[in-house]
């Protein structure tokens, strides 16, 4: 069937390619795959509702600071490490995007994050 192109204005048949169309370059892999899942999406609601909807290491600072915006659920062993843990509620908290970002860069020890996710488990 032959249509107008949108993209180079001729009329050709829809399944030439006239060039004009852009390519998308979508490199799927399953890391990608899974951070637009239903299941990493209810995941981390139900991680953020388990740490009170509260950046779990803002709060642990002296003084205190309640930090409620911009909330990321954060894989402590990342993915790319260990697929297995990508689930497992021992290995998520609840972290504001600028200690999110500390936590990605490794400024904040694995070790602290995991202890405070597992106490967040046991209440």
């Amino acid at each position: 069937m032959k249509k107008s192109c949108v993209y180079c204005g001729r009329i050709h048949d829809t399944k030439f390619d006239c060039g004009k169309k852009p390519k998308r370059f979508k490199k799927a892999n399953d890391k990608n795959k899974f951070r637009w899942s239903r299941k990493w999406r209810e995941k981390a609601l139900q991680i953020k509702e388990r740490d009170k909807y509260l950046c779990q290491l803002a709060l642990r600072e002296n003084p205190p600071r309640y930090v409620y915006t911009n909330l990321e659920a954060h894989h402590i062993i990342p993915i790319e490490e260990d697929w297995d843990l990508r689930l497992d509620d021992d290995n998520l908290i609840t972290l504001s995007e600028e200690y999110h970002e500390k936590a990605e860069r490794g400024e904040i020890p694995r070790e602290l994050l995991l202890k405070i996710a597992r106490e967040n488990n046991d209440r």
